[in-house]
C-alpha cells in the first residue's frame, strides 16, 4: 500500500502543467490558494500603481517634502489671512520709533520709517507667494501649450517657435526688467507678473516640447493613432499626461526663483513701488540702515530666503518622486 501523505506538515504538491508535480511549502501553497494571480498579487481584484501613485506614496515618507509642504502652507494661509498673526497695520508708521529695537507688541522691532517691521514681513507674504504663483501658472500654461504643439506637430512651426525661444534667451533677465519696468507706474502685481511670463516661458516651452516628442514616439501613442484617433485625442489623451511631469517639476522649482526675482526687481526700483509692501522694498529700505538698525534688514531677507528655499525643496522632492531613474 501507499504511504499516507504528509503535505499537511511539509509542504503541497502542485502540477507543472506537463503531467509532473513540484513541492511547495505550506505557506506558498496557501499563498497561491489565497490569492488569484499567484505569488505576486496580479490577479483580476489587484490594480496596477500609476507613476502619480508611486510619486505621491514617496512624497508622504519623504521629511523634505513634508517640511517644505508645511512651509509653504503656513505661507499660504498669512498671505489669504494675515491678520491672523498681526492685528496691525502695515501702513502705519511713527518716526519717534524709527530704528528702535523690539518691544512688547513688536517682536521685530521699527525700520528707518518707524513701521513695524513684523507686520510688514508678515504682509511681505502676500505679495510674494501672489506674484509667485501667477508667474509660474502664466509661464507654465503658455509654455506647454506652445512647446507641446511644437512637440506634436513639428515642421515648420517647431522651427519658428524654436529660433523664438533663441531671442528670448538672449535677453537678460534683469536688465530686461530694468527696460520693460521703468515705464510702467502701476503699483499692483500684474506688470511684474506679465514681465515674468513674458521672459519666462521660454524655458518650460523647451521642456515641454522635449517631452511630448519623447511621448509621442511610445507605442501605445502609435497603437491609438493606427486605431484612428484624432490628434487633439492623441494629444491631450495619451500625450500630454504622460509629458508633463517635467513641466510640474521645472515649474515648481521656478516658483521660488520668480519670488526672489520680484524682490530683485522691487529692490531695484523696478518692482513694486510704495506704498505696496513687498520683501524686496523693505530690504532696499532697510539697507541704508545696516549699521544702525540690522534688524530692520535681517527679518525681511530671512523671511525671503525660508521662502524660496522651501520652494527649492518642494521641486527638487517632486523631481524625485516623479522620476523613474531614481528610484
Amino acid at each position: 500500500m501507499p504511504e499516507p501523505s504528509s503535505q499537511g506538515s511539509r509542504g503541497a504538491v502542485a502540477g507543472t502543467g506537463m503531467g509532473g508535480t513540484m513541492d511547495l511549502a505550506a505557506g506558498e501553497a496557501a499563498t497561491l490558494e489565497r490569492v488569484p494571480g499567484g505569488p505576486a498579487g496580479g490577479g483580476p481584484g489587484s490594480r496596477p500603481r500609476s507613476l502619480w501613485s508611486d510619486a505621491w506614496r514617496d512624497l508622504r515618507r519623504n521629511p523634505v517634502f513634508l517640511l517644505s509642504a508645511l512651509v509653504i502652507l503656513f505661507l499660504v494661509l498669512i498671505s489669504v489671512w494675515p491678520s491672523a498673526i498681526t492685528s496691525g497695520n502695515p501702513l502705519d508708521c511713527d518716526l519717534a520709533k524709527a530704528q528702535d529695537g523690539s518691544s512688547p507688541g513688536h517682536p521685530f522691532g521699527f525700520d528707518g520709517q518707524g513701521c513695524d517691521v513684523y507686520t510688514r514681513t508678515v504682509y511681505g507674504a502676500r505679495t510674494s507667494v501672489t506674484v509667485g504663483v501667477c508667474a509660474t501658472l502664466g509661464v507654465a500654461l503658455l509654455g506647454s501649450v506652445l512647446g507641446g504643439l511644437a512637440g506634436f506637430y513639428g515642421g515648420a512651426w517647431d522651427a519658428l517657435l524654436s529660433r523664438i525661444t533663441d531671442v528670448f534667451f538672449a535677453i537678460p533677465v534683469v536688465l530686461g526688467g530694468l527696460v520693460l519696468l521703468s515705464v510702467v507706474t502701476s503699483n499692483t502685481v500684474w506688470p511684474v507678473v506679465g514681465f515674468m511670463v513674458l521672459l519666462g516661458w521660454p524655458q518650460i516651452s523647451r521642456i515641454a516640447r522635449g517631452s511630448v516628442i519623447t511621448a509621442r514616439q511610445n507605442d501605445y501613442v502609435q497603437a491609438a493613432r493606427a486605431l484612428g484617433a484624432s490628434p487633439a485625442r492623441l494629444l491631450l489623451r495619451h500625450i500630454a499626461p504622460n509629458a508633463v511631469a517635467p513641466v510640474i517639476v521645472v515649474a515648481t522649482i521656478a516658483l521660488g526663483t520668480y519670488i526672489s526675482l520680484e524682490a530683485t526687481l522691487s529692490y531695484l526700483g523696478v518692482g513694486l513701488k510704495p506704498p505696496s509692501v513687498s520683501w524686496g522694498i523693505d530690504i532696499s529700505a532697510a539697507s541704508p540702515y545696516i549699521r544702525n538698525a540690522p534688524h530692520a534688514l535681517l527679518w525681511p531677507s530671512g523671511a525671503l530666503a525660508i521662502t524660496v528655499l522651501a520652494f527649492i525643496m518642494l521641486g527638487d522632492a517632486v523631481r524625485d518622486a516623479l522620476d523613474p531613474k531614481l528610484r
